[in-house]
């Protein structure tokens, strides 16, 4: 009974003893939840200004008004550089991309094909400037943009008529068409205000008729040209960089 009652006693000492234990111990320091990991996100809100450069090709066929008719004079391809400038605005939501540009470009896209109707005639065709004014729909991934276009387009156009025979000019004109534009591109921002991209466009100049004045004007073959009709269809491949005003844009939280 007596070794009973000892460990009944040792056993309450060490039930009490364990508070005050415990009590001893220091609090535990309290340390404040990291924040969260912030990732910038680029945002293409804002005005922006650039250079492009590249390649063009014009397909154009020209037609004659003729005293027996309309014939056709013969279609051909021409080719040549590029280098111009655009300025627009693009707008921002979720990841919809909305703009509007206005390009200009100077080109020296030429060539030189002798007529059908009469081998002792050729034109020159020359398109020596390009515009576009368009609106943009885009899907951005961050710094990625792809986007569509269409709108406007204009170009400034030289036709020359001479005799193969004496090179001397029959008749010349320049003249200002205006027709439809759709186009693709790509663009990435490698900076917080710059970004690079390339852009392919198809325009649709339609139909420019002009009548010469006078009688008209006479072929070495002897064929009186009383006007003209002048089609074309022009491709346009460009690089280009553009830096856009404002910041960076807000960086938000990361998600996990």
């Amino acid at each position: 009974m007596k070794k009973l009652l000892v460990a009944a006693a040792g056993m309450m000492a060490v039930g009490l003893s364990a508070p005050a234990s415990a009590a001893d111990l220091a609090a535990r320091p309290y340390t404040k939840a990291p924040p969260p990991i912030v990732a910038p996100i680029y945002d293409w809100t804002g005005f922006y200004i650039g250079a492009n450069g590249g390649w063009g090709q014009s397909r154009g066929c020209v037609d004659f008004v003729t005293l027996a008719g309309t014939v056709a004079g013969g279609c051909a391809s021409r080719s040549g550089g590029l280098v111009g400038g655009q300025i627009g605005y693009r707008w921002q939501t979720n990841q919809f991309v909305l703009g509007l540009e206005a390009q200009g470009d100077w080109a020296d896209i030429k060539n030189t094909r002798v007529s059908l109707i009469d081998p002792l005639l050729s034109t020159t065709g020359k398109t020596d400037g390009i515009g576009l004014f368009t609106a943009q729909l885009g899907w951005a991934w961050n710094a990625s943009l792809l986007y569509v276009k269409g709108g406007a387009a204009v170009t400034h156009n030289r036709l020359d008529v001479f005799n193969n025979l004496t090179g001397v000019g029959l008749d010349s004109a320049s003249h200002t068409r205006w027709g439809g534009a759709l186009g693709v591109g790509w663009e990435y921002g490698f900076a917080p205000n710059w970004s690079v991209g390339v852009e392919y466009d198809h325009l649709w100049m339609g139909n420019d008729n002009r009548t010469f004045a006078g009688a008209g004007v006479l072929s070495p073959g002897g064929v009186t040209l009383l006007g003209d009709r002048v089609s074309q269809d022009v491709d346009m491949v460009t690089v280009r960089l553009n830096y856009r005003f404002g910041g960076f844009g807000a960086p938000i939280a990361a998600r996990y």
